[in-house]
């Protein structure tokens, strides 16, 4: 009999160690198999809230933020590819040339969820795929919109989502409880409700982490 595990992925689309992560979540959850029944969903966090919809230039952002120079943003950015590949998310870190607001993003994956977090999951991943493969402009509506159709949503629906600012007030609200329970980066990934681990971790770790909960039941 599987056991049930809520899975609660706190994340940001522009955070490449998120879409490693769940790369790499998923495996583990192929190898438990029929041991796991996984109820996975996803959380907002926003690395750069005020960020501009327009964005900017990925080497001024990453200079500012951590002080990477250009030949450690290089380094940097070979590390994380070599490591997505890996988890098979191949990255093209060459296209990714600017830093974007992702907030219109969150608000799209809320309404996701309550179709289905298969939904959810699948735009999820859709956006990743946008922005890290393909290096789009994940601000732009018509990005946002395309990214909902590749999921199989209703893509006039989430045109007039993006038209409007519903959902808004929701992901704010969820943005600020994970702020108080003390996530300051992401991705972050609660197990049950009390179980955190943290960051872009093989998959060994996810699975012995999720054996041992379901151990301590």
């Amino acid at each position: 009999m599987s056991a049930t595990l809520k899975i609660d992925f706190v994340s940001d689309v522009a955070c490449p160690w998120c879409a490693i992560g769940l790369a790499s979540l998923k495996t583990a959850l192929a190898r438990l198999g029929n041991e796991v029944d996984a109820n996975l969903h996803f959380s907002p966090f926003e690395l750069n809230p005020d960020m501009p919809a327009q964005g900017v230039p990925l080497a001024d952002y990453m200079s500012r933020k951590y002080g990477l120079s250009p030949e450690q943003l290089a380094q940097n950015q070979a590390n994380i590819s070599a490591r997505a590949a890996a988890e098979g998310f191949p990255m093209r870190m060459d296209l990714r040339t600017h830093a974007y607001n992702t907030f219109d993003a969150h608000r799209l994956l809320h309404w996701a969820q309550t179709l289905g977090n298969d939904k959810q999951l699948a735009l999820k991943e859709a956006l990743f795929r946008a922005y890290f493969v393909e290096g789009k402009r994940t601000s732009d509506p018509e990005v946002l919109v395309d990214a909902a159709q590749q999921a199989g949503l209703d893509a006039a629906r989430a045109r007039e989502i993006l038209s409007t600012n519903e959902y808004a007030e929701q992901v704010r609200a969820l943005e600020r409880h994970y702020q108080n329970l003390g996530i300051s980066s992401v991705p972050a990934i609660i197990f049950n409700n009390r179980h955190l681990v943290s960051g872009g971790q093989p998959p060994d770790v996810f699975e012995q982490a999720i054996r041992q909960i379901l151990a301590e039941g």
